[in-house]
C-alpha cells in the first residue's frame, strides 16, 4: 500500500525591493555633493548680507563706519573700472609676493629637514621674525625700498614666508614610519629616498602651509599699500576711507576678500590635481 505524500504549500521566493544599481546611487551621491558644495557657500554669503543689512538697518554700527550693502554696491556700479583697474594691481602683487615666498619657503624648509645643524641655527631667528607685527616694518620698508612695488612685494614676501616654511619642514621631517623602513629595506640612496617617498609624503604638509599663506599674502599686499602704494586696494580704501566715502572703501573691502577667495580656491582646485591620492587615502567627515 503505497502511502500518499500530501503536496507542500509552494512558497513564491520573496523579491527585494527594486533600487538603483550601485552605479547610479554614486553617481547621485557625487551630483549632489556638487550641488551641495556650490549651494552652501552662496546660503552662506546671503546668512552674511542679512545680517549686514540688519546691522546697518537698525544702526547699531554708525553708517559712517559701516555703510549697508546696497551703498556698497552703488560705489562699486559707479567706479567699476576704478576698481577693477586697483584690483588687478593688487592681484598681481599677492601672486608675485606668494610665488616668491613660496620658492623661499620650500627651499629654506628642505635646508632645515635636511640638516638639525641649520635647524638649530636659523629655527629660533625664523620665529623671532614671524613674532614682529609686519605692519611696524611698513614706514621701515619705505625708508629702505622707497615707494611703489618693492616695499609691498617684501611685506606679502614676510607674511607668507613662515607658514611655508615651517610646514615644508614638518613634513619632510615626519615621513610614516612604515614608509621610512621600506626604503633602508630597498637601499635607496638619499636622493631617490626624498624624490620616491619623503617629498610626496610631505606634499600635503606643504599644501596646508600653501593655503594658510595665500589669505595672508592678500593681507600683506592691502598693508604694503596703505604704507607704500600707488595704487591697488588698500591704497583706495586708504584715500575713500580718509575723505569720507567710506562705501567706496567697502567695496574695495569686499574686492580684497573675493580675490582671497578665489585665489585660495584655485590652490585647493589645484592641489586635488596634483595629490588625487590622498583623498583616497585619507577619511573625511
Amino acid at each position: 500500500m503505497t502511502e500518499v505524500r500530501s503536496a507542500e504549500p509552494v512558497t513564491e521566493p520573496e523579491t527585494a525591493e527594486a533600487g538603483p544599481p550601485p552605479g547610479r546611487r554614486v553617481s547621485v551621491g557625487v551630483r549632489a555633493a556638487g550641488a551641495g558644495a556650490a549651494l552652501l557657500p552662496a546660503v552662506g554669503l546671503v546668512i552674511a548680507l542679512a545680517v549686514w543689512w540688519l546691522v546697518a538697518r537698525l544702526e547699531l554700527i554708525h553708517p559712517a563706519a559701516l555703510p549697508p550693502p546696497g551703498d556698497v554696491l552703488t560705489a562699486f556700479v559707479d567706479k567699476p573700472a576704478l576698481m577693477l583697474e586697483h584690483t588687478g594691481d593688487t592681484t598681481l602683487e599677492i601672486l608675485i609676493g606668494f610665488a616668491l615666498s613660496m620658492v623661499a619657503g620650500i627651499l629654506l624648509g628642505l635646508a632645515l629637514a635636511s640638516s638639525r645643524l641649520v635647524e638649530r641655527m636659523f629655527t629660533p631667528l625664523l620665529v623671532a621674525v614671524n613674532a614682529v607685527p609686519k605692519i611696524t616694518l611698513g614706514p621701515l620698508l619705505v625708508v629702505a625700498l622707497g615707494w611703489g612695488q618693492t616695499p609691498i612685494l617684501t611685506m606679502v614676501f614676510l607674511l607668507c614666508f613662515f607658514p611655508i616654511v615651517l610646514s615644508t619642514a614638518t613634513g619632510l621631517t615626519t615621513t610614516p614610519a612604515d614608509l621610512a623602513e621600506l626604503v633602508r629595506s630597498w637601499n635607496a640612496s638619499r636622493w631617490q629616498a626624498f624624490r620616491k617617498v619623503r617629498l610626496p609624503a610631505a606634499l600635503p604638509q606643504i599644501f596646508v602651509g600653501l593655503k594658510v599663506g595665500m589669505p595672508l599674502a592678500a593681507i600683506g599686499a592691502v598693508i604694503g599699500e596703505f604704507q607704500a602704494g600707488e595704487g591697488g586696494l588698500g591704497y583706495v580704501i586708504q584715500q575713500y576711507a580718509g575723505v569720507g566715502d567710506t562705501a567706496t572703501a567697502w567695496a574695495a573691502i569686499m574686492l580684497v576678500a573675493l580675490v582671497s577667495i578665489l585665489l585660495y580656491s584655485a590652490l585647493v582646485v589645484i592641489e586635488r590635481f596634483a595629490l588625487p591620492w590622498v583623498r583616497e587615502t585619507t577619511s573625511s567627515r
